[in-house]
């Protein structure tokens, strides 16, 4: 005779199955919550990630303190971020009065030379189709509807800056805090591979961070230097702005040759055309001498990966997606060097 089955045991059997599915589902939730939540507040991560590259510089100027002169770490760390705030106070003291009347006439300004910018193209056949274009209702409301949501970002960002500076400080003073949290997060048997690999992260950041302050630095002082020269109204202002604009690869440029542009036509067409020679000169000087003696110091990132980075992230958290795409695409490069090319030779 066939043995019968155990109930108890068939229940046993039916209970574990619906445990299964439970955590099944459980585990399914909790991934769609946690992806959700991630895409609503992106942008306090974007936040968080600034200010770590806030304390990369503060501590990257804090070792070079310490190597000259062998004081103790936080004497070196409390000069780092005392003495960028006073350089930075004193900048300002000497010139900042000057550049926000600079900033307010070039505000002031800028409507009279889209007018003037708008009649010079008018003369030309080419330029008339361009401007009729752009009239069209469709354009003007995608036109309107970018720099709307432009200015809003730009200056929902100057208000951020304050949270991006004191997150920076955090990060500064105690580092190995935050670290230490993320490596216990993973499993002791990865925990020591997971400190290698954020060391290299933080080497590489570093790097790319003084390469780009450096080519900031420079593209301000030829900027400045040849606006003055050219004897371009608001020279000052401009330059600084081509400085700051240029930590953005690829848009950067184009944004920051916009308001000099439209200045230069206020004066003549010849010195609009001078001023884009200009700027042509010095994103080449940049690009083929400045960027490349940085790019050999660093991880090789390609420059379509860099563009489509900046697209995405554009797109997806505004100025702040796009300021930052750069050194996240070199993230996400070291991370797929490391984790997975890696481990795929050592196995």
């Amino acid at each position: 005779m066939p043995a019968k089955e155990n109930p108890s045991a068939k229940s046993s059997e039916l209970d574990l199955f619906q445990k299964k599915v439970w955590i099944t589902v459980a585990i399914a939730v909790f991934v769609i919550g946690m992806v959700c939540l991630i895409c609503k507040t992106f942008n306090v991560f974007l936040l968080i990630f600034a200010g770590s590259l806030i304390a990369i510089f503060f501590r990257a100027l804090s070792g070079i303190i310490q190597d000259k002169t062998n004081w103790k770490e936080g004497i070196c760390l409390g000069i780092s971020v005392i003495g960028t705030s006073v350089i930075l106070l004193a900048l300002f003291w000497l010139i900042g009065a000057k550049v926000q009347d600079q900033f307010v006439e070039l505000v002031d300004t800028l409507p009279k030379t889209f007018e003037k910018a708008k009649a010079w193209l008018n003369e030309s056949a080419i330029g008339a189709k361009f401007i009729a274009h752009a009239s069209s209702q469709g354009s003007m409301e995608k036109m309107q509807g970018f720099a709307q949501q432009f200015f809003q970002s730009t200056f929902g960002m100057l208000g951020d800056v304050y949270v991006v500076l004191f997150i920076g400080i955090f990060f500064t003073i105690s580092p190995k805090t935050y670290t230490n949290g993320i490596i216990q997060l993973i499993p002791v048997s990865g925990q020591e591979r997971a400190k290698e690999v954020l060391q290299t992260l933080g080497e590489q950041l570093q790097k790319w961070l003084k390469g780009q302050l450096f080519s900031m630095t420079v593209v301000f002082v030829m900027t400045a230097i040849g606006l003055a020269i050219l004897g371009m109204p608001l020279w000052l202002v401009l330059a600084l702005l081509a400085g700051l604009i240029s930590f953005i690869p690829n848009f950067g440029p184009l944004l920051a040759l916009i308001p000099a542009v439209l200045l230069g036509l206020m004066e003549s067409q010849q010195m609009a055309l001078l001023v884009i020679g200009l700027y042509v000169l010095i994103q080449f000087i940049e690009s083929n001498f400045i960027t490349t003696t940085i790019q050999k110091k660093l991880i090789n990132m390609p420059p379509a990966l860099i563009l489509i980075g900046q697209l995405f992230m554009g797109s997806l958290t505004g100025v702040w997606g796009l300021v930052l795409a750069t050194p996240i695409v070199l993230i996400v490069i070291i991370l797929v060097q490391e984790l997975y090319i890696r481990g795929r030779e050592e196995n």
